[in-house]
């Protein structure tokens, strides 16, 4: 239904609920979850929020994608950029490397749970997939134990770039700065407290660079 005068007129709880929703998406580049919106709406429960949400659905001023997390669209005026979905594919280390089962781990295509996020986070990249934060070894780039980055699905980074790597030997993967040197590679955690990891070249497969982080909102 197009957003227009003809639209039914909102109650103040469902006007709190859209004006919530179209601030959170502003201030952080994502639509907040039910949980979200019965925190900043001060409402009862998360049954009141979904019974007003669907409401809203029908009157035209959102969509829901129930599949999608924060799959908040808010439409007409309250609309922001166009969204892309992204696949979440699993945990990274950001702290001692992270034991996963193995490289296909980063195969974009099997992400079981997809991320809207604004089409300008991805910037038209192909290969880009989600990974979510363990560890604060990266706390001085101001990623944190919990926030989600985006990674475009690269083979060789630039020195200095953040980057998922993935160790043969060890079968391992962590988030860190990476650095290459003549006879070996300088894996650089972004906190002061942590140490570097070296490694040989041969151990060493690049999985993704960094292109944007989503933080986690407390």
């Amino acid at each position: 239904m197009p957003f227009g005068t003809g639209m039914r007129e909102l109650s103040p709880k469902q006007q709190a609920i859209i004006d919530f929703a179209a601030r959170f998406l502003a201030d952080n580049g994502y639509p907040p979850t039910v949980r979200d919106i019965q925190s900043g709406c001060g409402i009862s429960s998360t049954s009141v929020v979904d019974y007003n949400l669907n409401i809203l659905e029908r009157a035209g001023y959102l969509r829901r994608h129930p599949e999608v997390s924060r799959g908040i669209e808010l439409l007409g005026r309250y609309a922001a950029e166009s969204t892309v979905p992204v696949p979440i594919v699993g945990v990274i280390a950001a702290g001692a490397p992270l034991p996963v089962p193995g490289p296909d781990t980063w195969d974009v295509t099997t992400g079981a749970e997809l991320l809207e996020v604004p089409r300008s986070l991805t910037g038209g990249r192909e290969g880009v997939y989600a990974l979510r934060v363990k560890g604060l070894s990266m706390v001085d780039a101001l990623i944190n134990d919990g926030d989600i980055v985006l990674m475009q699905y690269v083979n060789v980074v630039e020195n200095g770039e953040m980057a998922a790597v993935w160790l043969r030997a060890e079968k391992e993967a962590t988030l860190k700065k990476v650095y290459v040197t003549r006879d070996r590679i300088r894996l650089q955690p972004a906190n002061s407290q942590m140490q570097p990891i070296y490694a040989a070249p041969d151990n060493v497969e690049i999985q993704g660079r960094v292109i944007a982080v989503i933080r986690q909102v407390a």
